[in-house]
Formats: C-alpha cells, sequence, structure tokens
C-alpha cells in the first residue's frame, strides 16, 4: 500500500484530469439527450478546438485561457452550423443516417488536420506552463488546477442553462417528446443545432484548459472520446450529473491504476469499474429505469 502522501497527490491529480473529462462527456451527454443520438465527430471536434487554440497562440500570441471568448462561440456557431445545414438535411430524419453523416464529418475533420498538420504533435510553451501549486503534501501542476476549477465553472453554467433558462426547459421538452414540443410550438430544429452547438461549446472550453499542459495531433480527440463514451454510459445516458460525478470518478481511478499499474496501464481500472456497474446497474449510476 502506498502512504498517503503518495495518494493524496494523486488523486488530486485525477479530479483535475476527470473535471476536464466531465466537461468533454457532457457535451456528448447533451447532444445524446436530446438528439438520441451517438456523436461520432465529438472527438474530431475536439481535436479541431485544440488546433484552434494552439494557432491562436502561435500566430496571434493569444494565451489559451485569453482564447475562451473565441474558440467557445466559434465552437458553437461550428455545431449550429453542422447540424442545420449538414447533419439535419443529409439524414433525412433518420436516427442511422445522423450516425454515419456525424462518423463522415469526422473523417473530413481528421483527414482535413493530416493534410494542413501533418501528423506532427505539437505543442505550446506559456510562462506557467511548468508552475506548481501546493496543496498538503502534493505539487499540482497550475494549468491542472485551472483546468479543473474552469471546467467545473463550465459545467455550472451548462447545468444552469438547461434547469433555468427558456432555452434549457426547450431541451428537455425536446429530450422528452419531440412531437409533443413542436405541437406547443417549440422549433425543434433550431432545439436540435442549439444542443449540438453548445455540445461543441464545451469542447471549446475543454481544449482552452487542456492545451497549456497537453498536445494536439490529428489524433487526439480519439483517446478522449473513448473515455467520454465511458463515462456517458457509466454515468447514465442523457444524465447530466451522471457525467459530472462520472468524469471525477474515472479520473481517479485512471490516476490511481497508473499508480498501482503504471502509466500504460492506468486506464484499466476505468474499464474494470465499467463492466462491474453495467453487470449490477445497466442504466448507469444515475441513469432511470427503462
Amino acid at each position: 500500500m502506498f502512504e498517503f502522501s503518495i495518494l493524496f497527490p494523486s488523486i488530486l491529480n485525477g479530479l483535475t484530469t476527470g473535471a476536464v473529462y466531465a466537461l468533454i462527456a457532457l457535451g456528448l451527454t447533451l447532444i445524446y439527450g436530446v438528439l438520441h443520438i451517438i456523436n461520432f465527430a465529438h472527438g474530431a471536434s475536439l481535436m479541431l478546438a485544440m488546433y484552434a487554440v494552439y494557432l491562436l497562440k502561435q500566430h496571434l500570441g493569444i494565451d489559451p485561457y485569453l482564447a475562451l471568448p473565441i474558440v467557445v462561440p466559434g465552437m458553437f456557431a461550428l455545431g449550429y452550423a453542422l447540424q442545420r445545414l449538414v447533419i439535419n438535411r443529409a439524414s433525412h430524419g433518420k436516427d442511422e443516417n445522423i450516425l454515419l453523416v456525424t462518423l463522415g464529418i469526422s473523417i473530413v475533420m481528421e483527414n482535413l488536420a493530416l493534410l494542413f498538420f501533418k501528423s506532427d504533435t505539437r505543442t505550446i510553451d506559456t510562462a506557467y506552463t511548468l508552475s506548481t501549486v501546493a496543496i498538503g503534501p502534493a505539487m499540482i501542476a497550475l494549468p491542472k488546477l485551472v483546468a479543473f476549477a474552469g471546467a467545473l465553472v463550465v459545467s455550472g453554467i451548462l447545468l444552469w442553462i438547461v434547469n433555468r433558462t427558456d432555452l434549457g426547459r426547450a431541451i428537455r421538452a425536446v429530450a422528452r417528446e419531440k412531437h409533443g414540443a413542436k405541437l406547443m410550438g417549440i422549433n425543434v430544429d433550431h432545439v436540435y443545432a442549439m444542443s449540438f452547438g453548445i455540445g461543441l461549446a464545451c469542447l471549446g472550453a475543454a481544449a482552452c484548459f487542456l492545451l497549456p499542459a497537453y498536445y494536439v495531433n490529428p489524433q487526439v480527440g480519439g483517446g478522449f472520446v473513448l473515455v467520454a463514451f465511458t463515462i456517458v454510459v457509466l454515468g447514465g445516458m442523457g444524465s447530466f450529473t451522471g457525467a459530472l460525478v462520472g468524469g471525477l470518478l474515472v479520473g481517479v481511478v485512471e490516476s490511481l491504476g497508473g499508480l498501482y499499474l503504471g502509466e500504460s496501464l492506468g486506464q484499466i481500472g476505468i474499464f474494470v469499474i465499467f463492466i462491474t456497474v453495467l453487470l449490477f446497474r445497466p442504466q448507469g449510476l444515475f441513469g432511470a429505469r427503462s
């Protein structure tokens, strides 16, 4: 067994990583909860947002955190346009077509990234990239603490939008019964596009929080979206609380797994818990029984 001085930093690191996982999963949960489809372009969209943050820093000198007001609205606009102009028109209202369209968008995004950026891994340097903060016996990287706080704030804003605003009420109405919502005068296509846009806006925020301490390449989104899919199912399909709690749990399990098994095997614990939860609670931790 490891001592507290080793376990405590590992748990803190897991929580900081898990908060960003949760933010990525919340965007995926919102899209699933409303459109009832899995967005296969989620990982590629995160990669695109990370390249946007990278380019803003490299060419305009804009700090990743200061890029939030640029990247988040930009990703929202991209998501809204993709849903209204591409996904909605190409799917013809069929869920299976939406899956294929989002898969096609993912392939196009990744190949465009390969065309323009090659397969090179790119990073950015900031004055605080290697800075650390002492929390008890732990030394935590400053970018991870900022990512943790920022991801929780953005998650809180998303939950407020969904639970307290007219848009949120429309989103919940469409998610529950789209035909009834349409009869009540709600523009379902607009709500679909807004949900898709907000889901991608979450990815824009996650990219700004990730890049000071992470890297970007055309395949970087795949690893994140695999964990995000796991979190969505683990927490309960369509459950925002489940995505938030599941993200933090997965981050801690991954960190502790890396501590006990080595970094290359750290994610084994995630899938052990995932399979265990599905065996004994198939609807997920916070999912409702059908």
